[in-house]
């Protein structure tokens, strides 16, 4: 069994695959039920953003069951190998320091991304399929991530992808002051929007979301107006610029929708910014003459400044990640080789426990105490040498001198006091 992490991201994948294979809800659920079905696997949690999604397992085929099911769950996507990234042991725990420390991240140093890390962990962890291995790794990442960020600038000044989508929405179409816009959804994307617009403090806000009673409560923090979102296509004319992050699977925006808001605007402008992966506006609006449509993929460009301003800072957290990853895969093969003294230890105190049980049920019954303590002496001595007995026969007939010597460091007063001279390494092992 090793650490093994498979993924794609917005590095290695473009939005239209990333979105075949992203989760939410009640889908993170029944697919940590499904991979902790797979028999290679024996733990497993799963990561999933809009800009990647990642399965950490302690697997014993390097990923194999766990590629061959994203794909299966990605509609069969025969292309979907090609884009997946594989880390295992030192890189595995070194990939999730870094994707929980924001130094893998679209916007370098992001915070909302250690939410989420914890998220997949609590996830997993109420799935049952998170077992030690994983726990003991997540719970690093988090100490890691924390100090990185105490230690460091890497999260001075953040900027989430919801403040790069504003800041270009303010940067390359209208003053925000003279538009109305339209947020769609009442998530945690969406909540980050309304307070980045808030500083610019838009002519009108409209919110709509699936449940009203969501849109009402973020509309009410900030000033706006709430729709159910079955009146979103009566409202979109109204709309100079959209933000739309929400968990559905299949667009809300069409094209027939945006063209009909478009000609009812007589043809003014709109910007369209979909935050969500899987998307929520169909990709061929972008085809509209008056409609510009930007997707998480194009905010790259909207964020560059704000990498460059954060590499020093990367460059020392990226250490803290170095010495955070050395300690791990140092304490992880610590308990790899006190493995076998934890389990001769179990052993022994198993066997003492229930030879002791029957020599106490014998004095209950009256039998005499020297017998009692004769049994017990003989058959704890029998049932703690039976093993080595057997493993040192073997060793003899087959020639195993290593065995042989094991035993004389492990019990070197029994061969300081055995009777008769102790026979070279050489020698041929006794009938």
């Amino acid at each position: 069994m090793s650490l093994f992490v498979l993924g794609l991201n917005h590095q290695t994948a473009p939005v239209s695959l990333r979105e075949r294979v992203s989760f939410s809800g009640d889908g993170v659920t029944s697919a940590l039920e499904a991979l902790r079905g797979l028999p290679t696997v024996s733990e497993v949690a799963l990561l999933s953003t809009c800009n990647r999604t990642e399965l950490y397992a302690v697997t014993e085929d390097d990923g194999v069951a766990l590629a061959d099911w994203l794909s299966t769950h990605g509609s069969g996507n025969a292309e979907l190998d090609a884009y997946l990234y594989r880390h295992r042991d030192s890189e595995a725990v070194r990939h999730l320091f870094r994707v929980a420390t924001g130094l893998d991240s679209l916007v370098l140093g992001e915070p909302q991304i250690l939410g989420q890390v914890k998220d997949a962990w609590a996830a997993a962890r109420e799935a049952g399929s998170l077992g030690s291995q994983l726990d003991r790794l997540f719970q690093q990442a988090f100490s890691t991530a924390k100090r990185a960020r105490t230690d460091t600038r890497i999260g001075a000044n953040p900027v989430s992808v919801a403040s790069a989508a504003v800041r270009l929405a303010q940067e390359s179409f209208a003053r925000i002051e003279d538009s109305t816009v339209l947020l769609i959804g009442a998530g945690e994307t969406i909540e980050l929007v309304a307070r980045h617009l808030m500083q610019g403090r838009p002519k009108r806000l409209l919110v709509a979301n699936r449940t009203l009673a969501h849109a009402q409560e973020l509309a009410t923090r900030h000033g706006g107006v709430a729709l159910p979102l079955t009146e979103l296509e009566r409202h979109l004319a109204e709309a100079d610029v959209v933000f739309s992050a929400t968990a559905a699977r299949d667009p809300i925006l069409t094209r027939a929708h945006v063209a009909a808001a478009l000609a009812a605007r007589r043809h003014r402008p709109m910007l369209l910014l979909d935050l969500a992966v899987p998307r929520d506006i169909a990709p061929d609006v972008a085809d509209l003459r008056d409609a510009f449509l930007y997707t998480v993929d194009d905010l790259e460009r909207a964020i560059e400044d704000n990498r460059r301003g954060r590499r020093e800072a990367a460059a020392e957290a990226e250490a803290i990640v170095d010495l955070q990853v050395a300690r791990f895969v140092e304490t992880m093969a610590a308990s790899t080789r006190t493995a076998p003294l934890k389990r001769l230890r179990a052993h022994g105190e198993a066997a003492k426990a229930e030879v002791l049980a029957k020599a106490r049920q014998q004095l209950a019954s009256g039998q005499d105490p020297s017998e009692v303590l004769d049994f017990l002496a003989h058959t704890l001595t029998n049932r703690l040498l039976h093993a080595p007995t057997i493993a040192l026969r073997e060793a003899a007939l087959t020639g195993n001198h290593d065995l042989a010597q094991a035993a004389n460091r492990m019990f070197p007063a029994l061969s300081s006091h055995a009777p008769g001279p102790t026979p070279p390494d050489d020698a041929d092992p006794a009938p």
